[in-house]
């Protein structure tokens, strides 16, 4: 029951900080408006650096915060299926709180931004280039080396990490991830993270809102979690896991 807690509680910090800045960025009439990709790079990359410290305060040691990670650790033994389900249910819940935390704290600049689709744009991920196929690549390759990466960051050779260090290497992580790989799609690299705030983008009454977009939402849950098996296995055929 623990470890369940400390991902929701992990989730709705990350999805508060994360979605927080997408607004503040993306808003009318917010004090960060306009200040560009590296913000909300850095602003995701500290959001995960939250979320997990949060997450193993409240019981998750793993501290996932992420279906894709859960389903990966899944497949190398550290959960059991019902586990996975679980977990990615409470992740799932997290996200959704966090997204209306995000339209609580700016409710005075939905009313101020025109552009809905600018709106949708703080809770969830959309193609740059509206191409299913290729944005399914690039969810898939983003998450691939987001498992992948995390477990050569822990892997033995390196050496044993100092307590309360690997979070950090995660956070430079997410940065580099957002920096390379996030201009296709936004770099969504997790269900949770993106269908979460999706659905509460459809729940939360802003004015003047687009959809939720529901014939994308499929792809950043199915090409995360496919791609962080395909981490699994290569990480396992070498050795690391």
């Amino acid at each position: 029951m623990d470890n369940l807690l400390g991902e929701f509680m992990g989730m709705v910090v990350l999805i508060t900080f994360g979605c927080g800045v997408n607004a503040n960025m993306s808003l009318k009439k917010t004090c960060g408006n306009g200040g560009g990709w590296i913000c909300i790079t850095a602003g995701w990359a500290f959001a995960v650096l939250l979320g997990v410290f949060t997450s193993v305060a409240l019981g998750a040691p793993q501290a996932d915060i992420n279906p894709s990670v859960t389903l990966a650790k899944t497949f190398a033994g550290i959960y059991t299926l019902p586990q996975f389900f679980a977990t990615a249910a409470a992740q799932l819940a997290g996200g959704i709180v966090g997204g209306l935390i995000v339209y609580l704290a700016y409710m005075p600049h939905w009313a101020a931004t025109e552009d809905p689709l600018t709106k949708r744009g703080v809770f969830c991920t959309a193609p740059a280039i509206r191409n299913l196929p290729a944005a399914f690549l690039t969810e898939m390759i983003a998450t691939f080396f987001l498992m992948f990466v995390i477990w050569m960051i822990f892997a033995k050779p390196n050496g044993p990490i100092p307590p309360g260090l690997g979070p950090y290497f995660v956070a430079m992580l997410i940065f580099a991830l957002g920096l390379s790989l996030g201009g296709p799609t936004g770099y969504a690299m997790s269900g949770a993270r993106d269908l979460g705030p999706r659905i509460a983008h459809l729940l939360a009454p802003i004015p003047n809102k687009a959809d939720s977009d529901w014939e994308y939402a499929w792809i950043p849950v199915v090409a995360p979690l496919c791609g962080g098996v395909a981490a699994y296995v290569v990480a396992h055929a070498f050795g690391i896991v």
